[in-house]
């Protein structure tokens, strides 16, 4: 498999290579240990795989049932009403749908995120307006921010997902609920929900009952992570029953596989098993991140999916160490160099039991730490040899901590190979599981601000590109932040540009950032904008009271 590892992450469209592709490679008809894809890994049970062979003859000779009949069992387990409910095959599928049907003109969504979000409706012609989420700030979502930021670009959609792919990222119910009602006007709020199964922050985190109640909200449910079964390619969407009609009567008769079929119905009787193994995979997430954070160098960010996304030490190249971690350790893990909003120093690292783990965290010590002649982390003093882009962005987050400010003279910078400080343990504000918390900085001499540039005309909108030059230290020509690190002296005022109208602005071509976004390594190293107002809810309409309707975040009762 060594000699292919490239060959094979550069002959998929995909992030990754496919795991049969993978096994096909190894030569030994198995596969690599797979931290990759975010699959639930206690679920199914040994014995309801051993059903569904017992009956595999019959499952892949027939058709399946109808979406509608399978889409109604689905629903009697979940006590929703199957007219506000459509099944996908995968929520891709939804994904594109919902951009065919729904999505006009713009879209807004926060990055790093789940690639269809971006990729999708570029695909279509339409605007994506990317608002960055900030490494300094956790990569958090500030809802009130990400508000004023639709309202300057006067997008017409909205996306939020819910925990966030790959970072993790939480949001409680309830702001979510108070940013729907802010949103009120929009064509569409879509709020994904792909990996809610796994969070613990909250008894009942889901806002599928609030979708049902309003006119111009979907919210996206994955089976297929959850369940353990990616292959087979089912997910559904909750909304009022007008749009989830519209969605439904587009789809295709047969959309939903026998697989699908037999597993839904199987799902009755084996409740209370993923009910457990929902539990394990929050417990080995907790486990998981408290050994990563032992790593030297290595910042883990606070999760509520079922994955950890991770910073590697200043030095590493992410690619080098997927290619290593594969070739040397037979572990796939996920770079995200790909990503919109990140770069390729991070990883999404899928939680798996113990035993997998610290196969990981000795693996990863090798790759990072080893022999220092292989180890990709460079010794002090040694430099870099990756791409001038990464270095480039290492540096910065070296020379400001990763705040966006610079040390001064009289304060060391970090020593290479130890990045920013480790996180420590903390337990989320309401409750759940401790979390690792995202690094903040140090106890530091003292820091000392960048002169800001002379006062500009009336306020613009935080993320409008400035068109002076920029520092050495970005990459490629693009539209920079608000922020600019390292001014160059006496900078001359900035006219406030004329904002342009949201039907002005022409579709943004595939693979390049919209209009007034940020490429990855812009992101990275800025300062968080400064804190909006708070939203403002929609005035009251005489809704039925959502408490009324039975609970439908999972198969039963929320899981402590």
């Amino acid at each position: 498999m060594a000699g292919n590892v490239t060959s094979l992450f550069r002959g998929t469209a995909a992030h990754s290579p496919s795991m049969a592709a993978l096994t096909r490679e190894g030569g030994d008809g198995t596969g690599p240990v797979d931290f990759c894809i975010p699959c639930n890994p206690y679920f199914p049970t040994p014995a309801m795989f051993e059903e569904m062979a017992g009956r595999l003859r019959e499952i892949v000779t027939y058709y399946p049932s109808s979406a509608d009949t399978i889409t109604g069992e689905l629903c009697s387990l979940l006590q929703l009403p199957p007219q506000c409910v459509a099944m996908g095959n995968g929520s891709t599928e939804l994904i594109t749908w919902i951009d065919h049907l729904l999505v006009r003109e713009s879209l807004a969504v926060p990055v790093p995120t789940f690639g269809r979000w971006t990729d999708q409706p570029m695909e279509t012609g339409k605007r994506v307006d990317m608002f960055p989420l900030q490494e300094a700030n956790g990569f958090a979502l500030d809802l009130a921010q990400y508000a004023e930021f639709i309202r300057a670009r006067g997008t017409r959609v909205a996306v939020v997902c819910n925990p966030n792919n790959p970072d993790g990222g939480y949001l409680r119910r309830q702001q979510l609920v108070q940013f729907m009602d802010a949103m009120a006007d929009l064509d569409l709020v879509v709020v994904d929900e792909s990996f809610l199964e796994f969070a613990d922050a909250e008894a009942e985190p889901s806002v599928v009952q609030e979708a049902m109640l309003r006119p111009n909200v979907i919210v996206l449910r994955s089976l297929g992570k959850n369940f353990g079964l990616h292959g087979v390619r089912f997910g559904y969407l909750v909304a009022n029953p007008a749009l989830a009609g519209k969605v439904r009567s587009m789809l295709p008769k047969w959309n939903l596989n026998s697989f699908a079929e037999h597993v839904v119905f199987m799902l009755k009787e084996h409740g209370a098993e993923y009910a457990r193994s929902l539990q394990q995979v929050r417990r080995d997430r907790l486990e998981m991140a408290s050994h990563l954070s032992a790593l030297p160098g290595l910042t883990v960010y606070p999760s509520q999916g079922n994955f950890l996304f991770v910073r590697l030490p200043v030095g590493a190249e992410g690619t080098v160490v997927r290619d290593r971690m594969l070739t040397e350790h037979r572990i796939l893990v996920r770079e995200c160099g790909n990503k919109i909003g990140s770069s390729s120093r991070f990883l999404r690292l899928v939680v798996r039991p113990q035993v997998d783990v610290r196969r990981l965290v000795s693996g990863l010590e090798q790759v990072l730490y080893g022999s220092r002649r292989g180890a990709a982390v460079p010794e002090l003093g040694t430099g870099t040899s990756y791409s001038s882009g990464t270095a480039a962005v290492d540096r910065l987050v070296s020379e400001t901590n990763g705040a966006g400010v610079r040390l001064t003279a009289s304060g060391p910078a970090p020593a290479a190979g130890t990045g920013m400080p480790l996180p420590a343990a903390v337990t989320p504000a309401g409750g759940g599981m401790p979390m690792p918390a995202a690094a903040q900085p140090a106890p530091q001499p003292t820091f000392t601000p960048a002169p800001a540039p002379a006062p500009t005309p009336p306020p613009q909108p935080a993320f409008t590109p400035a068109p002076a030059p920029q520092p050495a230290f970005t990459p490629v020509p693009a539209p920079q932040p608000a922020f600019t690190p390292v001014p160059p002296p006496a900078p001359a005022p900035v006219p406030a540009p004329t904002p342009i109208p949201a039907a002005a602005v022409a579709p943004t071509p595939p693979g390049v950032p919209a209009r007034g976004g940020l490429t990855a390594a812009q992101v990275r190293g800025m300062t968080a904008p400064a804190p909006a107002a708070g939203l403002t809810p929609a005035p009251a309409t005489g809704w039925p009271n959502a408490q009324s309707w039975p609970n439908a975040a999972g198969t039963g009762q929320a899981a402590g």
